[in-house]
């Protein structure tokens, strides 16, 4: 992968290629460890030890400012207070949960509600999820024995890009986030455009892959 570096480069930037199409050619990018490499050799950055360090350097300061927007009234406060009830009613509050609910309320408190985002999946209901109309998403695998924990703990997680499950079986909520961004670099995809301030804390802030424009007010605030 890494002498045929360049050449796909020059692929996916010039010929902006279906994502099926790219990774079919390139399949070793289905795997989590690729994808992390090829990330490292465009930004010479770490993915996961520079983004978990720094979103841990932040948790505290985001669950907080979660906590408070949630005591207001509102849809969003009602769904910002749900995912912290759930965070709450853990008996183990480890590293991962708050990275997880961290993660999964971030996109709430900056305002971008994209409910085909994150979608769940029972396996024992239904043979596929609903993935009509779905360019990106995280979905979380759902059994009988996580049902309350469908975003902060399911059974695995996976990416679909482009109705496409690139990534399946992964293990945490925060490493598809992880793998999305990512994802995102490898693939020289466009964020969401509903998520666009949720992948730029990510990108500027957690990642330090600063691109010289300013940050946005909401965004700035979640740094300091």
């Amino acid at each position: 992968m890494q002498t045929t570096f360049a050449l796909r480069r020059q692929e996916i930037v010039q010929e902006n290629p279906l994502v099926g199409d790219f990774l079919e050619k390139w399949l070793a990018l289905r795997m989590e460890s690729q994808v992390c490499a090829e990330f490292h050799r465009i930004t010479n950055v770490n993915l996961r030890n520079q983004l978990f360090s720094d979103l841990d350097g932040h948790t505290l300061r985001l669950i907080a400012l979660h906590r408070q927007k949630a005591a207001r009234t509102g849809k969003v406060s009602e769904a910002l207070r749900e995912i912290l009830r759930i965070c709450d009613l853990q008996e183990v509050q480890d590293v991962h949960m708050k990275r997880n609910a961290a993660l999964r309320a971030l996109p709430l408190y900056l305002c971008e509600e994209d409910p085909q985002f994150f979608k769940s999946w029972s396996a024992e209901e239904v043979d596929r999820p609903d993935i009509t109309n779905t360019p990106v998403a995280i979905v979380s695998m759902v059994t009988e024995s996580t049902p309350i924990q469908v975003d902060l703990s399911p059974a695995s997680t996976a990416i679909l890009l482009e109705g496409d499950f690139v990534i399946s079986n992964i293990r945490r909520m925060a490493d598809s986030f992880a793998l999305l961004f990512g994802l995102m670099y490898v693939l020289h995809l466009d964020y969401p455009k509903k998520l666009i301030n949720t992948f730029t804390f990510i990108q500027k802030v957690l990642m330090g892959l600063d691109d010289g424009k300013p940050l946005k007010p909401c965004i700035l605030n979640l740094k300091n």
